[in-house]
């Protein structure tokens, strides 16, 4: 059980719960780790279990009812013991089982009867250890407010979840909300269908693709009619997201159907503009994965009606299969701009060029990467002499694998890789060449896309934009050192540690006087100051912790950035150096 995900994590210990699959170690060494997990009760309903205990304390659970219905929630408790309301599990549209597989999703208006929101929905096919509530109905809405009887309506933040467009979920154990209901937001979490059942496309009618983002939009729409019964102001939406979830904001600000449905955005170590525009179907992945499933691909018609006969437990399980070096690419699926076949299109034009033409809803705008982004990816290579000996022997047929570069790309493209990142030399493994082929990773990954966005929109956005590197080393990473068993650098998404309770693989954060604790702090503070303000500048004292921030916003001629370290510091040109070469390789107008 060998895989990975832009978003998912390198395997540090594999925890019960984890949705991190092992990529650090041996195959065969992991199968013994998750089988070890796998022996466990079933535990669909074990995230969150201090919060669980606290809810039964109270037996007058709290209910909200909305324009659409009524729903029962729990109590739950922050980290500094704020008691708040938690509506887990909503369905926000209809089972997208049967003939509603690779449909647009049906949004559900209104509910007949009361709405048990006590517990986590599953979280939509992927592999996963034994046990893990996993279902095809999954396509559910997690709502936590300090009250619903708020005297004014909060800021509301609507986190999409990360995961390559293939893992992970917004259930509690993944994104707690204990560390942001410290603040006076009301917070929204989301699943959205994933992998083949999410963004299968073969270009036309049976299947035109991204119904993953209409799920997406289905769930904003659903916040616009019921979050202000939570204590929300549906006129104050911040759309956050890390990683496959920073792409989608990003989408949503060009999507015709996402107009008018929030009001700030944050971007975290994501973005879908890349190197080349998007395509218009990726029917090559549909094929793979009817070949995958034993089903003909010979015809669209064929390869959709045969694969809705397969089990969404063979579909979300089929995501190794689709590896073709070791676990890459890491890139699998992707938004495509849609064809006109008289359908409610989320993508009608290429993102690049709705920007600068200004046909976007653009917001004010954090955009941010870690220090090192992808960096463990290359211990997976280097400390496997199989994987070391074929990237170095067969370099003009791997590079375009395991660093997402376009399929035409020549060999004097992949070979000019080569001489920037590594002066033309074979890989060997030593701590240079880690350094190096880990930059190289991160930088086409991540680093690149998230340039790239940055620039267009801080000149084309009437708005502000504000860009971050996260540059803290706490007491966790999703990159801890096997020996020493510490954090050696700022790995992918390692700020969502200081922003939600990860009780899958990460203890909770105690309030002390830790960096970790203050690093909490900073970033909790940050995210509602933007999404009460458009700014996240502090205005007076309601801020202590952001009394040293001054973060001025990036433009074209002066291109600063917010260090997140152990203290807030403004530097200039992220990157820029490294940079410089994959924008000669893929050049753009800006």
């Amino acid at each position: 059980m060998q895989a990975t995900l832009v978003g998912l994590l390198p395997c540090r210990k594999m925890l019960v719960l984890t949705l991190a699959f092992c990529f650090m170690v041996p195959s065969s060494a992991c199968r013994q780790t998750v089988a070890k997990q796998t022996a466990v009760p079933d535990i669909k309903n074990t995230a969150n279990m201090s919060a669980e205990s606290n809810s039964s304390i109270f037996e007058d659970n709290p209910v909200v009812t909305t324009p659409s219905g009524s729903f029962r929630g729990t109590w739950m408790e922050t980290r500094r013991g704020r008691r708040f309301e938690a509506y887990r599990g909503i369905r926000y549209a209809e089972a997208p089982v049967g003939k509603l597989r690779f449909q647009p999703p049906k949004p559900i208006l209104h509910y007949d009867d009361e709405v048990d929101a006590t517990e986590d929905g599953p979280a939509c096919p992927q592999p996963a250890p034994v046990g893990y509530y996993i279902d095809e109905d999954c396509l559910t809405i997690n709502v936590y407010t300090p009250s619903h009887d708020s005297k004014e309506p909060l800021p509301v933040i609507f986190f999409i979840h990360a995961g390559g467009y293939y893992s992970m979920s917004g259930r509690s154990d993944l994104a707690g909300p204990h560390y942001l209901l410290d603040r006076d937001i009301v917070l929204v979490t989301i699943n959205y269908r994933i992998g083949s059942l999410g963004f299968l496309s073969t270009g036309d009618a049976l299947a035109p693709g991204n119904n993953g983002f209409k799920d997406q939009v289905v769930a904003l729409r659903w916040v616009q009619r019921n979050i202000l019964s939570f204590g929300g102001d549906p006129n104050l939406v911040t759309i956050a997201g890390c990683s496959a979830g920073s792409s989608s904001v990003l989408l949503h600000m060009v999507s015709p159907m996402s107009q008018g449905l929030f009001h700030r955005g944050i971007s975290i170590s994501g973005s879908p503009i890349t190197k080349v525009p998007l395509s218009q179907d990726m029917l090559d992945l549909a094929q793979k994965q009817a070949q995958i499933l034993n089903c003909p691909t010979n015809s669209p018609e064929a390869i959709v009606e045969c694969l809705k006969t397969k089990s969404a437990k063979q579909m979300g399980d089929s995501l190794t299969s689709f590896y073709v070096f070791g676990s890459d690419p890491l890139l699998i699926w992707s938004p495509i701009v849609e064809p006109d076949l008289g359908q409610e299109r989320f993508l009608t034009m290429e993102p690049m060029e709705a920007i600068r033409k200004g046909k976007m809803h653009a917001v004010p705008f954090i955009i941010s990467r870690t220090t090192d982004e992808f960096f463990w990816k290359a211990f997976t290579v280097l400390k496997n002499e199989t994987l070391l000996n074929t990237m170095n022997d067969e370099w003009e047929r791997i590079a375009p694998i395991s660093f997402a570069l376009p399929p035409e790309n020549s060999a004097e493209t992949v070979n000019r890789l080569k001489q920037e990142y590594f002066g033309g030399k074979r890989l060997v493994n030593d701590e240079s060449t880690a350094k190096a082929l880990g930059n190289l990773y991160g930088d086409t990954l991540i680093g690149f896309p998230v340039h790239r966005m940055a620039n267009l929109m801080c000149r084309h956005s009437p708005h502000k934009v504000f860009y971050y590197e996260f540059a803290y080393i706490g007491d966790h990473s999703h990159y801890e050192d096997p020996v020493t068993k510490k954090p050696t650098a700022a790995a992918h998404h390692d700020d969502l540690i200081y922003l939600f309770t990860l009780s899958y693989q990460f203890p909770t954060i105690q309030v002390s006087d830790s960096k970790d604790s203050q690093m909490v702090d900073k970033m909790t503070a940050v995210w509602s100051n933007f999404a009460k303000y458009g700014d996240p500048n502090p205005r007076g004292p309601e801020y202590p912790e952001l009394s040293s921030l001054h973060w001025p916003p990036m433009t074209p001629t002066d291109r600063q950035y917010l260090r997140f370290g152990d203290e807030f510091s403004v530097h200039e040109n992220l990157f820029e150096d490294r940079m410089k070469t994959w924008e000669e390789l893929y050049s753009v107008l800006y």
